[in-house]
């Protein structure tokens, strides 16, 4: 007979239990399925599936990783039915010409941007120095694209291995198959990552102040609408992307090109950009000037930035709700409504 013990589940109980780990679990949910919509509707049947268990979870385990068993299987779940969510640099083939006609696709499941300050991605203060670190490092844009070339568990093995740190045999119970297979997913896993074309991966080593001036030399340029400054920001390999159109164009000279081709900017204060923070990195909700006068949301602008003080790679999210997207971002309606800008900035 078990000697487990087992208690009753009230909602405070599970709530205060719970809740220190909501934006933890979300993170997990959007590296998996690599969409912000998909994460928050599994972080709720996460929830509720703890909350059915609650009176059966017998501490054997922390909280964090029960909450994380369940979520992965949850997403595991999920994944069966959904298609893999790419970036336009993910679908294949070369550079596009920036000249050709722009041509969108409303049918790929595009890899969709994160919502969140690095604060709030990372793990509670109790967790291990080296998992902080990894848990921030892993939500960048272009580590989620490169998830997506992978099977669902493969993905569920690298992101419980490499960002949670869990063991083998952990993992193993997870998603239930044995520690030998999950060895070798993770080795299958580890060897796509390394060959998946994109993006240089690590995060940049900017130091603040150059990332603050770099920044701000961007936001100059656009709000200027000054093609020749937006140029100078690239270097010949920068990529530059905007799903739900599917090319994406590399070298400063072609993105230029394409800006000017195809920004419905006509001048000075056209564009007004506003910064805010996408999977722990700098970005911007450009609002654009319309026949009426009135700037509203356009795109919003998720930057890579090199070493060098240039943007590697700058990726501008259109989508259909871009004002209800501008706000989950934490961005006003109209840029009118916007807190001045002596406010200290958001990028660390």
């Amino acid at each position: 007979m078990s000697t487990a013990t087992t208690h009753t589940a009230s909602d405070d109980d599970f709530v205060e239990v719970f809740e220190p780990y909501r934006r933890e679990i979300l993170a997990h949910c959007y590296r998996m399925m690599g969409s912000h919509h998909d994460a928050e509707d599994l972080l709720q049947e996460t929830y509720l599936r703890a909350w059915r268990g609650y009176g059966r979870f017998d501490r054997r385990a922390s909280v964090r990783t029960w909450l994380h068993k369940i979520a992965t299987n949850t997403c595991l779940t999920a994944l069966q039915s959904r298609q893999r969510r790419p970036m336009p640099s993910g679908l294949g083939g070369d550079a596009f010409d920036p000249t050709d006609t722009l041509l969108q696709d409303h049918e790929v499941p595009w890899l969709e941007p994160f919502a969140g300050t690095v604060d709030e991605i990372a793990p509670a203060d109790d967790a291990d120095p080296a998992y902080v670190v990894g848990a921030r490092e892993s939500i960048r844009l272009a580590f989620i694209a490169a998830l997506q070339h992978l099977p669902e568990r493969q993905r569920a093995v690298l992101i419980l291995r490499d960002v949670l740190q869990w063991r083998a045999a952990e993992v193993a119970d997870t998603i239930g198959v044995t520690t030998a297979t999950v060895n070798s997913l993770l080795q299958r896993a580890r060897e796509q990552l390394k060959n998946t074309p994109g993006p240089d991966r690590s995060p940049s080593v900017l130091d603040d102040a150059a990332k603050r001036d770099l920044l701000a030399k961007y936001v100059s340029a656009f709000e200027r609408y000054d093609i020749d400054a937006i140029v100078d920001l690239f270097t010949d390999k920068s990529i530059w992307e905007m799903p739900p159109f599917t090319g994406w164009y590399q070298g400063a000279e072609a993105i230029g090109e394409l800006i000017r081709r195809n920004c419905p900017a006509e001048g000075p204060g056209d564009q007004i950009l506003l910064p805010t923070v996408a999977n722990g990195q700098p970005a911007f909700g450009l609002y654009m000037r319309e026949p009426d006068g009135v700037h509203r949301p356009f795109q919003l602008q998720v930057l890579d930035l090199g070493d060098d003080g240039k943007v590697d790679h700058a990726v501008a999210f259109f989508s259909q709700t871009m004002e209800e997207d501008f706000a989950r971002f934490g961005l006003p309606p109209t840029p009118y409504d916007a807190p001045a800008r002596t406010a200290p900035s958001p990028f660390h």
